[in-house]
């Protein structure tokens, strides 16, 4: 189910650093889209999140930068780049 592993990294202060596992497990936890695609992530590490196959991962990287943004761990000015390993 879990296929697909994923780096999940931020900018800041011009360098990528991984996104802390805190942040991915509230991401995961809180199903804030009311959309069950998003149901199939599972975090493992900092920067580490697995995902279902049927995960689009453009919308999976625009669902969690807003979540990110709402919870301020994320600046304005800050990107997420989500990458499939």
């Amino acid at each position: 189910m879990f296929a697909r592993k994923i780096r999940a990294e931020y900018e800041d202060g011009g360098r990528m650093v991984l996104c802390p596992l805190k942040w991915l497990d509230s991401f995961s936890m809180r199903n804030f889209t009311n959309a069950s695609v998003f149901d199939d992530t599972v975090p493992v590490a900092d920067g580490l999140i697995e995902i279902g196959t049927n995960v689009p991962l453009d919308q999976l990287r625009e669902a969690m930068e807003d979540w990110f943004r709402r919870k301020s761990y994320l600046s304005k000015e800050s990107k997420l780049s989500l990458e499939e390993l």
